[in-house]
């Protein structure tokens, strides 16, 4: 007999035990819960309005869509995932000098990088020059490109044929386009053989900016060049990026990130078809771009979901399959950054990766820890560059096709986010499409209202941040702060910019402004090539985009969609305790009351350290007190402006008026909190001068606030 058979004779356990069905193991555990109802217990609800549930069964699954690279995409575009091609090391730079960011890119290139990635800067995007620009939009978020020489000075002895190249133009790729189609013919490189993206987002960059210097025909009309232009000179470089950042920045939910995405996709495409374009021209264009929050599984659901999505929608123009492939760039959440406790940033981002990666993007970019407030160095962007190659070469997820695939509780995650974005994308288009619905400030409205839902899961100290609402470190020294001197790099562009105009010849010139003025004609693909001509006799970025656009003066206004972090409440208390030591010498402090003996006032005590240490206040600790009028004697030596009486319930009736009313009696600028909420004895203790009351769930903001405030005016 073997060794198997014996095993099979000895021990079988689907015999010896029988699989219980999700119905028993609920009347189990709801017997267990002892009265409690299950959906309140055990259910959770998201921002995205979908209820997950604490167990999944194989009955949860519609199915799983066959295999990696096949069906909807669900899996995958490649069925090789990443085992044949990785996902891209897509990191940006802040810097807005080109030798500098040069620099940056050569570096990092050699030591793990695989991909460039240029986002420049506002006055950039907004196609003027720097000499031109407002002073705070010359460097503000990425490269300053004004010509043709600082293009080639950032791209400096780096050949873009070895790396795919990605720039983020803002609402026209047309400017980019031609200054990339000049460097390559002044370079003698083949823009065949150039992959990547040079990517407009018009609608994205209206809903972040609030304003378009064009109308929005003019910005399709564009878009339209740049499809046709790229297909026949370029065929491997996309030029519409659709983007969720503004609407992930603006606290979306992952449900509305996915049919804000989707919307503007259609909207695109909508206008590209109606344009002439063919759908599968037009498709091969895009790539989609989405940010990446801290909730693991609805990540890399969102991802896969994103995927399918992409699919019905080709499918409704009549795509082909080959066109529902898409390319997903993803970048890790600054929403969920901090200016203080910044190292756990890191934490944050490596959980963000993980879960992009494991959703299948095609590249990636990870924050550096100090992004946020300051510009990455070498050692920020070191660390952030080595999460995706630790997460490839050591933790091996490139070795994995959908490592989330048929998992119960991502699959039906996975449908439920694509069934529930899908009808959000309809309501939308009812509104008229995304442009509508933008200007209605339906969008708006809807994002207002789920960040407000995390406002006050993070005001109340539901939802954790670690080292801000919640293990907060009082003694923590900021780091320094490395900021772009605004006004010095644009007065050493504006003096380059100037001398290089006057540096030409009347020919040139000449020749410059016959060029520009064919632009103001030209409204076929026809204009990129013109442009780069006019690039390459000596004419501005700023300068051809003013004469394409000299056939239109309207512009497009809207609400914008404000750029916010979800630690901003917390941060605001402890600049305000900032400011109270800067004027005073000395933070708040407030004096912990603990009376009785230790059992009796620990666990509101340690609570109330950690209250008021989120809110930069000095927490004086005493060991414990037995006589009343010693407790009141060492708050009121102490020179603290709060004290938090800290035991039992029990004992507060006979402990609160004696503490409260003598405090009281000899400083009437001290606020009285009381640790813990015993509601039969609310109102008797506010009655005895109680102010506050702080417990698990109460607003720690607003408590904090009010009593910083209380501090600053008294």
């Amino acid at each position: 007999m073997s060794t198997n058979e014996k095993l099979e004779k000895e021990l079988n356990l689907s015999k010896e035990f029988k699989t219980p069905t999700y119905n028993e193991w609920k009347d189990k555990v709801e017997a267990d819960l002892k009265g409690a109802s299950f959906e309140k217990k055990l259910i959770t609800k998201t921002y995205e309005g979908i209820d997950l549930k604490p167990i999944y069964a194989k009955e949860d699954l519609k199915d799983t869509d066959g295999y990696p690279g096949f069906g909807n995409y669900k899996r995958g575009t490649n069925a090789s995932g990443y085992l044949k091609n990785d996902w891209l090391i897509s990191q940006e730079f802040t810097y807005g000098e080109a030798d500098e960011f040069n620099r940056a890119l050569k570096h990092d290139l050699k030591r793990g990088q695989n991909s460039i990635n240029i986002s420049l800067d506002r006055a950039t995007q907004l196609g003027l020059d720097a000499d031109y620009a407002s002073t705070e939009d010359v460097g503000k978020g990425g490269l300053s490109v004004s010509g043709l020489n600082s293009f080639s000075r950032t791209l400096n002895d780096i050949d873009i044929t070895k790396y795919p190249l990605f720039i983020q133009a803002g609402f026209s790729a047309v400017p980019m386009l031609s200054i990339l189609s000049a460097y390559a013919k002044e370079t003698n490189t083949d823009l065949q053989k150039i992959n990547g993206s040079v990517e407009a987002d018009p609608l994205g960059f209206l809903a972040a900016e609030g304003q378009l210097p064009i109308t929005l025909d003019f910005a399709f009309d564009k878009m339209k060049a740049s499809v046709l232009w790229t297909k026949t000179n370029a065929p491997d470089i996309k030029t519409i990026n659709v983007s969720s950042i503004p609407y992930h920045n603006g606290g979306a939910s992952a449900v509305q990130e996915l049919a804000f995405v989707i919307a503007t996709a259609v909207e695109y495409l909508r206008e590209l078809v109606k344009r002439g374009v063919d759908v599968d021209i037009a498709a091969h264009s895009f790539k989609l771009t989405f940010g990446v929050g801290p909730f693991f599984f609805m990540e890399i659901s969102k991802f896969r979901a994103a995927r399918i999505l992409w699919k019905n929608i080709v499918d409704s123009f009549s795509g082909k399959q080959e066109s529902a492939k898409i390319f997903i760039h993803g970048k890790t959440s600054s929403f969920n950054q901090t200016l203080y406790d910044p190292y756990v940033n890191m934490l944050r981002t490596t959980t963000e990766a993980f879960s992009a990666v494991a959703g299948g993007i095609n590249s990636l970019h990870t924050n550096p820890f100090d992004e946020s407030f300051s510009v990455p160095d070498e050692f920020s962007r070191r660390i952030a560059r080595n999460t995706q190659i630790i997460l490839n070469e050591e933790t091996h997820l490139g070795q994995l096709i959908d490592p989330a695939g048929g998992s119960f509780y991502v699959e039906t995650l996975t449908n439920e986010l694509a069934e529930s974005a899908w009808a959000e994308f309809k309501k939308i288009e009812k509104l008229g499409g995304m442009f509508s619905a933008l200007k209605e400030e339906y969008i708006q409205k809807e994002v207002e209202r789920v960040f407000r839902e995390r406002e006050k899961d993070i005001t109340k100290r539901r939802s954790v941040i670690v080292g801000t609402n919640m293990y907060a470190n009082p003694k923590e020294e900021k780091l320094e702060r490395k900021e772009i001197d605004h006004k010095l790099l644009k007065e050493k562009r504006a003096e380059f910019l100037q001398k290089f105009r006057v540096s030409g010849n009347q020919e040139i010139n000449n020749s410059i402004m016959e060029k520009l003025n064919e632009l103001i004609d030209t409204h076929s693909e026809d204009i990129i090539d013109i442009g780069a001509e006019a690039i390459l006799a000596g004419a501005t970025l700023g300068e051809i985009s003013h004469a394409a656009r000299a056939a239109t003066e309207d512009s497009v206004k809207i609400k914008t969609i404000e750029k916010i972090r979800s630690a901003d409440p917390f941060e605001e208390l402890r600049n305000i305790s900032d400011k109270i030591e800067e004027e005073s010498g000395s933070r708040p402090k407030v004096f912990l009351v603990t009376m009785g003996l230790l059992k009796q006032f620990k666990a509101r005590a340690d609570f109330s350290r950690g209250f008021f240490e989120v809110g930069g206040f000095d927490v004086i600790y005493p060991d414990g007190f037995i006589s009343t009028d010693d407790a009141v004697k060492a708050a009121l030596k102490s020179d603290a402006q709060a004290v938090v009486i800290c035991s039992t319930d029990d004992t507060y009736p006979e402990l609160v008026p004696k503490i409260t009313k003598r405090i009281k009696s000899l400083n009437t600028n001290i606020t009285v909190i009381l640790a813990g909420y015993p509601k039969d004895q609310i109102e008797e203790h506010k009655k005895n001068g109680v102010d506050e009351f702080i417990y698990l769930g109460s607003d720690a903001h607003a408590i904090l606030l009010n009593i910083l405030n209380t501090i600053m005016n008294s």
